[in-house]
């Protein structure tokens, strides 16, 4: 009887100790993981579980991929480029004097800061901007044994524009129908076609462009051009159309003040004539060119 309650308690002594060990593990692993739901990994999803090498790396072999591989991937195409208009530089709007053929013009001062624009005969000559028809001479009254500045230019027409700046197209061999001084016209309409007209006329034909501001027809130095046009044509014609030469004008105005004397081309070539004595004669406006003061603000005042 001594011997089976010693087995007993030898047995239930095993049982506790298997039992405690038990509880032991249990808790041990209920600690190791964090708290969640039941039955759910609480790991965070941005820890990437432990992954094994590719097998490439683990041979030592590179992972990269061939080179056919390589070339047969072709990158992706992209969009077009955006197209970006230029920025307005002021609030008026020119077109190039010179519509509908191929030009080419001087880009340099040679003696006037003005331009020759050559073009093919009877290509229009357009204004460069809207405004008023200021003087138009249909006659050519260039002499080549007098060679006289007020007549260099030979058909020609100018406008006051809405910027208050003068613009001459010179050398027309017409001036088209309807443009008389006083007269509104808008950008890019017709005044005359090229020609070879006035001093122009042992050369190919061409428009004489020049830019200034209003004076009478007395002052026709001032008319044959003051300040430099190149950069504003260049500009006109690649699409920025608000480049305007109305401050550089309105300056130089400002500083020469509104009838500079002439100091470039200013003579006429003398013809002497045989037993006479050649007499002084007093300067004159010239009758041929018509002018009249255009109905829009003064230069200065818009």
């Amino acid at each position: 009887m001594e011997t089976v309650t010693r087995v007993e308690i030898m047995r239930t002594g095993h049982l506790g100790r298997w039992a405690a060990v038990t509880a032991a593990l249990l808790l041990t692993g209920a600690c190791s993981q964090a708290t969640g739901l039941a039955g759910v990994n609480a790991t965070s999803p941005s820890t990437p579980p432990a992954t094994s090498p590719p097998a490439a790396a683990q041979s030592g072999e590179s992972a990269e991929p061939e080179a056919e591989h390589q070339a047969a991937e072709q990158p992706p195409k992209g969009d077009d480029p955006v197209k970006v208009p230029p920025p307005k530089l002021s609030k008026y709007e020119y077109t190039f004097p010179v519509k509908g053929c191929k030009t080419t013009y001087q880009r340099k001062l040679l003696v006037l800061p003005k331009t020759t624009i050559w073009a093919p005969q009877g290509c229009a000559f357009v204004a460069p901007i809207g405004g008023v028809v200021d003087e138009v001479n249909l006659q050519d009254k260039w002499s080549p044994s007098t060679d006289a500045g007020a007549t260099r230019e030979g058909r020609f027409v100018t406008i006051i524009g809405e910027d208050g700046v003068r613009y001459l197209g010179g050398h027309l061999d017409a001036v088209a129908d309807g443009v008389k001084p006083g007269v509104r016209v808008k950008a890019g309409q017709l005044l005359g076609r090229v020609g070879r007209t006035g001093n122009a006329r042992d050369t190919g034909s061409n428009l004489y462009f020049a830019i200034s501001w209003k004076t009478g027809p007395a002052f026709w130095w001032v008319r044959r051009g003051m300040v430099e046009p190149w950069d504003y044509l260049d500009a006109w014609a690649t699409g920025n159309r608000t480049y305007s030469p109305r401050e550089k004008t309105l300056a130089l105005r400002g500083k020469l003040g509104e009838t500079p004397g002439c100091a470039v081309q200013c003579g006429t070539k003398k013809v002497p004539q045989a037993g006479k004595t050649q007499e002084p004669r007093p300067k004159r406006t010239d009758k041929s060119v018509v002018t009249v003061t255009p109905s829009i603000a003064p230069f200065g005042q818009q």
